[in-house]
């Protein structure tokens, strides 16, 4: 179905790994697709017309001119997006409905818990502005459950599911980030083979690259005008 696709999709982004799950699946599909950036560190993810896309202010998003029909379709989520962009093109997201359900078991399983539970080690080990111990060993301890749980997962497998899918797109960003989470990927033998399989191919390297020149810090660095905007936002 990706030979159809005429137009590029616009893809809201920010080089994270939320956004870097949709730039793999874009590259691995070879779906045409243009980079809107959202600079988060800024504040555009509050602009009005990236809340009428994505209203959860939070970015990655797509508009795809493209849609069913043929008619235009945005979509926020990352989770939301990878399952789309599978049925649009009948890549890496089975019909078969045994194994899409264990493709989605394991999509939602890194949606609710081991990209918010990796964020939350990431923001108290190197974010926070004061060290919180309690907070620091709460989230560690449980990235490091996480990745047991993973582990076990990747047992005689060379993906999670029983073939490369869009549930591996959407942890690869988040695991690769190991070290950073106060882990040690040796107690992971599976799991670092799995990040070695993933790393090695092509279109996964592409996408992890999409998008480095928009940084003008190094991950991880931001001043206090922009954990302001990442971290204090209240409703609005």
């Amino acid at each position: 179905m990706s030979q159809n696709q005429t137009q590029p999709i616009e893809l809201h982004y920010w080089p994270t790994p939320n956004g870097h799950k949709i730039t793999i699946m874009l590259e691995e599909c070879g779906l045409p697709y243009t980079i809107v950036p959202v600079n988060i560190g800024k504040g555009d993810q509050f602009k009005p017309e990236f809340l009428a896309i994505a209203p959860n202010n939070r970015m990655p998003a797509i508009v795809d001119p493209q849609g069913p029909d043929g008619q235009p379709i945005s979509v926020f989520e990352s989770g939301a997006i990878l399952q789309y962009l599978g049925r649009k093109t009948g890549q890496f997201y089975p019909a078969d409905e045994r194994a899409r359900v264990a493709v989605d078991e394991w999509l939602f399983w890194q949606m609710g818990g081991f990209g918010p539970m990796l964020g939350q080690t990431h923001h108290f080990r190197l974010y926070a502005p004061e060290k919180v111990p309690y907070a620091i060993d709460r989230y560690t301890n449980e990235t490091n459950r996480l990745y047991g749980v993973l582990n076990r997962r990747l047992e005689g497998r060379d993906y999670i599911c029983d073939a490369y899918s869009i549930a591996d797109m959407a942890c690869i960003g988040w695991a690769r980030g190991w070290e950073k989470q106060g882990q040690d990927i040796t107690q992971f033998p599976n799991v670092a083979r799995w990040i070695e399989t993933m790393m090695a191919r092509p279109a996964v390297a592409r996408g992890l690259k999409v998008g480095e020149e928009l940084r003008t810090a190094p991950a991880g660095i931001h001043t206090a005008e922009e954990k302001a905007i990442l971290f204090g936002q209240k409703a609005r």
